[in-house]
């Protein structure tokens, strides 16, 4: 259960490997304990040396780093009481499934009948009871997935990092793991700061993401507020798929905005903080909340597009469709017998809702 008090801290914490270039730029982030912390961003974005730091595999340049009000800049990484589990499992080839997983508590000199009660335990935790006299190379990529994380968490950590560590199996293995972890997680209660660049990964298991770009934290927020109510456009784009509207604001009341669309259409939407009269905006819609207009269901906002083309996706259809400007929309929608059918060419009326639209400055 997640406490009131912040158990990790980042503290304007910059990292440069050349004291030139700063590839993390004053990183702030407060972690509850028990909390599942996903930093989530593209390659290069400053997400795993934020990671590294914490672990204390990467010197701090500048600003702290506090676990348990404890500041770790100085402190080794053997001494941080933190467990790792990488991409690409990291485990002894040579040693036995149970040899892997005592190694961390021969480390820290437990007794043996202590040790083997340990590795016991562990091995029913992930549902590996009988694999223990087995090697690395004899078991699956979910199942050296498993034991990695079971070796992480054999000491009983109080922190758990997780860099990438799905990405090296394929995707019904990576969402079988994605529940995994999220069942040890619950079950055990650890602190959890989990690194990825899948975004569909960060919104099933977190219970907040940090959104990086070019080293800085564009966004930290749950899932939820994240799909819903991004912050800018990288947000916006990088959190799920989205239609983008270009236009400016030219009325404001309260947190809605009247917008004058480039297609010359005017539409009312949410607006994101900061946005004035006059600016250019960027229209956010999701491919979810746009809809093909039927007489039977009103909506507030609508737009008419040029139809291209209707994609076949099993459960679903995507729908494309293209505005005078060349801007092109999508639509999800059910695959039900009422599916409309167009020709190339036609125009379409699409609605949505006014809770359905956010404007976002374009200057990103």
């Amino acid at each position: 259960m997640i406490s009131n008090n912040n158990y990790v801290q980042f503290k304007s914490v910059k990292k440069s490997y050349d004291q030139k270039i700063l590839v993390v730029k004053d990183f702030n982030l407060d972690i509850k304990k028990g909390e599942f912390v996903t930093l989530l961003g593209p390659s290069g974005s400053g997400k795993t040396t934020c990671l590294m730091m914490l672990a204390g595999f990467e010197s701090v340049t500048s600003g702290e780093i506090i676990i348990d009000g404890q500041p770790v800049n100085n402190i080794a990484p053997y001494h941080r009481n933190i467990g790792m589990v990488f991409q690409h499992y990291a485990l002894f080839p040579h040693m036995t499934i149970a040899e892997n997983l005592a190694y961390p508590l021969q480390v820290r000199k437990l007794p043996s009948h202590e040790i083997d009660k340990k590795v016991a335990d562990s091995l029913a935790l992930v549902e590996l009871n009988e694999f223990g006299k087995r090697y690395p190379g004899q078991l699956s990529g979910g199942q050296k997935q498993r034991v990695a994380l079971a070796r992480s968490l054999i000491f009983e950590p109080s922190i758990v990092l997780m860099d990438e560590p799905l990405g090296a199996l394929d995707k019904n293995l990576r969402e079988q793991m994605q529940f995994e972890i999220k069942r040890l997680h619950d079950d055990l209660g650890f602190t959890a700061v989990y690194v990825t660049h899948d975004q569909t990964e960060a919104l099933t298991m977190s219970d907040r993401i940090a959104v990086f770009e070019d080293g800085v934290v564009q966004q930290c927020a749950t899932p939820i507020e994240l799909y819903e109510k991004p912050s800018n456009s990288f947000v916006a784009d990088f959190i799920g798929e989205n239609n983008r509207i270009k236009g400016h604001i030219s009325a404001i009341d309260g947190d809605l905005a009247e917008i004058k669309l480039i297609s010359g259409n005017t539409a009312k939407s949410h607006i994101s903080p900061g946005l004035k009269v006059g600016d250019a905006c960027i229209l956010a819609i999701r491919p979810e909340n746009l809809f093909i207009a039927n007489p039977n269901r009103q909506l507030a906002n609508s737009i008419e597009a040029n139809f291209i083309s209707r994609l076949y996706v099993g459960d679903s259809f995507r729908y494309f469709f293209n505005l005078p400007n060349g801007d092109e929309l999508m639509i999800k929608a059910l695959n039900d017998q009422d599916a409309p059918i167009f020709n190339g060419g036609d125009k379409v009326s699409l609605t949505w809702a006014l809770d359905k639209g956010l404007a976002l400055s374009s200057t990103h």
